[in-house]
């Protein structure tokens, strides 16, 4: 099983205190969390002002300052239109890029995921499937491209646990028919989060956490910030196995 560490998602800056946001704190966080037992960093790119951005000319040093700080740990890129609301714009800037990630998370309920998706296994990045709900899984299915992903990422965004896992089943059994052998981690957010993480490991899946997905811990008090949320989950992982 590995451990995911995202690190900071759409969340506005200031949202919590150790929200990195720069490419310093990107890389210093990112380290952290390797450190505290990430197999990997997730990642969605900030301008100068802190907003999202998918431009290469934010992507390129962004990767390379990660790139000199973690050599040897795969780092993942969000292509969600939360950091490009224009499909086809979003489009041309990934075509763009001129420095690659070592794989990219592509949510195929969002509109031009597919071709985001060619795209990318065409410039032999590896791609994820953001999978949120049972008609992305058969958006998946149907693709033409399922066979061509890394993984496949569940993730329910329910308010609830229970609304949560049943979703996640409902996903789980669209993929299951379809004879999908792909690897499956499965993620909660907010309040979910790490009930869902919890299930995760109970059923021998990768997992993610970090302040992407929730600002506090297993307690629901605040988080001091990624490596230590990554920290929690490496135990809950050691005390799973």
């Amino acid at each position: 099983m590995r451990i995911v560490a995202c690190l900071n998602g759409d969340r506005r800056p200031g949202a919590h205190p150790a929200l990195p946001i720069s490419f310093d704190q990107l890389a210093l966080d990112a380290r952290a969390a390797v450190d505290a037992g990430a197999d990997e960093v997730h990642i969605h790119p900030r301008d100068r002002t802190g907003a999202e951005s998918l431009e290469p000319q934010v992507v390129t040093p962004l990767l390379e300052r990660l790139r000199a700080a973690l050599p040897s740990t795969p780092i993942s890129l969000t292509t969600a239109l939360s950091a490009e609301h224009d499909p086809w714009r979003r489009f041309d800037l990934v075509q763009r890029w001129s420095a690659l990630p070592d794989s990219a998370t592509v949510n195929l309920h969002e509109p031009g995921s597919v071709e985001v998706a060619r795209l990318l296994i065409d410039r032999q990045v590896d791609v994820e499937a953001g999978v949120w709900t049972p008609e992305a899984a058969r958006i998946l299915v149907a693709s033409g491209l399922a066979a061509e992903f890394a993984r496949v990422l569940v993730e329910p965004m329910q308010a609830t646990t229970q609304d949560a896992l049943a979703n996640a089943s409902t996903i789980d059994a669209v993929l299951d028919r379809a004879g999908l052998d792909l690897p499956r981690l499965l993620h909660g957010s907010d309040d979910t989060a790490w009930p869902v993480l919890d299930t995760a490991l109970a059923a021998g899946r990768d997992i993610r956490i970090g302040l992407e997905d929730t600002l506090r811990d297993p307690d629901g008090d605040e988080a001091e910030g990624n490596a230590a949320l990554v920290s929690l989950a490496a135990a809950r992982m050691s005390a799973a196995a």
